[in-house]
């Protein structure tokens, strides 16, 4: 059958350097290899894109191998040594000579390596070249698919589940490759449904269905990927028949008891459960008196003797708040749920906290979480997904974003960053890690933009290693994907690594964020969430503009350790990116540049436009040189984020000009 998908950063042009082709003739692997999963795997890419990149099929010779045979000898070795002086999961290559040699200590660093070399090889250098010990700094390092078993995705902007149709599972060649892909950037582990379920992914846990897990549990432990699932908290009554599901009622404990050993019958190797409780309409230990604590713990008891975990979500907050009322805050509300329960959670349970305090924003403070849980497993979730910043129709490479996030300082017991939290070198703690809400649906390119699986990959790979720049990152994409092209290479790296300043200059000012159309949450409505429940203001009047979340107004910022907390607190101080989720602002005030708030606000939007205009220019000088089918995606994909850019640029100019009566000062057209 005929692949009617994209290979992504996989695809393996024959273009390799003649000093490989006659290198790469020979892989020679560690006896211990033969016949483990992992390793077999490793063998198989590296026999893969190696035929493919220099068109002839390498011999493969199990043997007594050490990391000094390369010194003398020709080929590419794989040494298994369980001594070997590299952390779990880890590798050493090294280029030497007439070899290149890959090391670790067990068959998953193995296969790491593998991906590490033929990514260095599709991306110009020769065998002998790379000098590298790569451990993973996130111990977890997962996706979290929205898929639901009708086939659609929520969030989803790329077409529909290749997971499911029509309310089954599907397991196929894509599945296969989707898997491959996923591991070639050291994803560990994947969720496949929505935390929201509903409907027949209720019945995912059930007998009927096990068996199909079980087939694909397999083939990601293959690539060393747990399979993870999303399972209702009111499983007892949904799908048991019981009246409740409270997490202190022997039924409901028993309920599930005879489930997950049912479960892990069928799924021996299941990572666990990701759970969505008492979150926008989400049944959970709320409605019996009990605390999120009590509701993870009866799960995580349950699991443990299975090895499971239990990921449970920090998403939870009032959904029916009075917009009339000023003092309470969605963004507080987060910490206020968890906070309390700090040390009460059991060992293999992990909060599970979104970057941000809201939702996934362009520009927000870092979740003051990070540096008040010191007794809890947390992991920090991002988007890839492009919900609110552009549904991949706009270009946003979000690496810069995330990098960001990982360096935010949290003074939490002296000194963390979010990375230290998260990757557990802070407390020393292993379940911990990294979580995004994943791009992929069965679009032709997997992302629907073929630039949005630039933030698959990158995502992937700052799980890894966090101190990867967002340019180095975007250059192995480019290369891998597009080519070598140095004049391709430098237009594209220029168009993503501006990319999330010319979206947040066309969208939302200075962090107040929420603009958007309700529901959908694409394009401008400036007032469309202004009266809404979901607590999501921007209290903009003829006067001025912002929220006061300092202690005279909803007290969020007390909710940092210092300095942050005072930092925020004051005007003076206050990272003007985020001027306006912490401060109410008048239009005539000056900020740092000498405009005043209206101005910048005007004059911002207005650049936004031109700058898509920039990209489009610059996009169209390399059209003949990226395969036709990308060329007419992202000039597609180009034309349509002109002009919602547009239409940001003219709704949210002429709003603030309506309601405050301040021309703008250079005399552009205001509606």
């Amino acid at each position: 059958m005929e692949q009617k998908w994209t290979k992504l950063w996989l695809a393996y042009p024959e273009r390799m350097r003649q000093e490989n082709l006659e290198i790469v003739t020979k892989i020679h692997a560690s006896e211990s290899c033969q016949g483990d999963r992992l390793a077999v795997s490793a063998v198989r890419e590296l026999t893969a894109g190696i035929t493919a990149m220099g068109g002839k099929l390498p011999e493969v010779i199990y043997e007594t191998v050490c990391e000094q045979c390369g010194q003398t000898g020709e080929g590419i070795y794989l040494v298994l040594a369980e001594n070997a002086n590299i952390g779990a999961e880890g590798y050493r290559l090294n280029g030497t000579g007439r070899s290149a040699v890959i090391v670790a200590k067990d068959t998953r660093g193995l296969l790491y390596g593998a991906f590490a070399l033929l990514r260095h090889m599709s991306m110009g250098e020769t065998v002998c070249e790379p000098s590298e010990t790569v451990v993973p700094v996130m111990p977890l390092r997962m996706l979290n698919h929205w898929d639901n078993m009708d086939g659609s995705i929520e969030r989803g902007y790329s077409g529909q589940s290749f997971f499911f149709v029509q309310n089954e599972i599907v397991i196929n060649d894509r599945t296969g490759d989707y898997i491959r892909y996923m591991a070639s950037v050291g994803i560990n582990g994947i969720v496949i449904n929505n935390v929201n379920v509903r409907g027949r992914a209720n019945e995912l846990i059930t007998a009927e269905l096990l068996p199909k897990l079980q087939t694909l549990s397999c083939m990601m432990q293959d690539y060393g990927i747990r399979l993870f699932l999303s399972v209702n908290f009111a499983a007892p009554i949904r799908i048991g028949g019981l009246e409740s599901a409270d997490p202190l009622d022997p039924a409901a404990i028993g309920w599930w008891k005879s489930k997950i050993d049912e479960i892990y019958r069928f799924v021996p190797e299941l990572g666990g459960f990701l759970i969505k409780a008492d979150s926008e309409g989400n049944h959970g230990p709320y409605a019996y008196g009990r605390d999120h604590a009590q509701g993870a713990n009866m799960l995580a008891d349950l699991l443990r003797e299975h090895g499971g975990i239990v990921i449970w979500r920090c998403f939870v907050y009032n959904a029916g708040q009075d917009w009339r009322d000023k003092k309470t805050d969605r963004a507080k509300a987060a910490y206020e749920h968890f906070v309390k329960l700090d040390g009460q959670f059991r060992e293999n349970v992990i909060l599970q906290v979104k970057n941000g305090p809201m939702d996934f924003q362009i520009r927000e403070p870092i979740s003051p979480l990070f540096g008040a849980m010191k007794k809890t497993n947390l992991m920090l979730e991002v988007q890839v997904a492009q919900e609110y910043t552009g549904h991949q129709i706009d270009l946003c490479y979000l690496i810069p974003l995330y990098k960001e996030v990982l360096d935010f300082q949290t003074y939490a017991d002296g000194e963390a960053t979010v990375e230290e939290v998260v990757s557990g070198a802070k407390y020393g703690n292993r379940l911990c890690g990294m979580a995004a809400v994943t791009n992929t649906g069965d679009d032709e390119n997997w992302t629907g933009h073929d630039l949005a699986a630039a933030n698959t990959y990158g995502y992937g790979r700052l799980c890894m290693d966090p101190s990867l720049s967002a340019e180095t990152i975007a250059r192995e994409w480019i290369r891998q994907t597009i080519g070598h092209d140095a004049e391709v290479e430098r237009v594209i790296l220029d168009m993503l690594l501006r990319s999330r300043e010319i979206y947040e200059n066309y969208t939302c000012p200075l962090g107040i964020g929420w603009m958007v159309t309700p529901a959908t949450h694409y394009g401008p409505s400036v007032n469309g969430y202004e009266y809404d429940h979901w607590g999501t203001y921007h209290r903009a009047d003829h006067l001025g503009i912002g929220v006061d979340r300092t202690s005279a107004g909803t007290g969020y910022t007390m909710q940092y350790n210092e300095p942050n907390a005072s930092m925020y607190e004051h005007r003076e101080t206050c990272p003007e990116e985020l001027l306006l989720f912490f401060h109410r602002v008048l239009y005539t005030e000056k900020l740092k540049s000498g405009k005043t708030l209206i101005q910048h606000i005007y004059d911002t939007h207005f650049l936004g436009v031109e700058q898509v205009k920039e990209m489009i220019a610059a996009w169209k000088t390399i059209a003949d040189k990226v395969p036709e089918r990308m060329n007419e995606n992202v000039s597609e994909r180009l034309d349509r984020q002109l002009y919602i850019a547009r239409e940001w640029c003219d709704q949210v100019n002429s709003f603030f000009w309506r309601i405050s009566g301040i021309p703008d000062e250079q005399g552009r057209t205001l509606y």
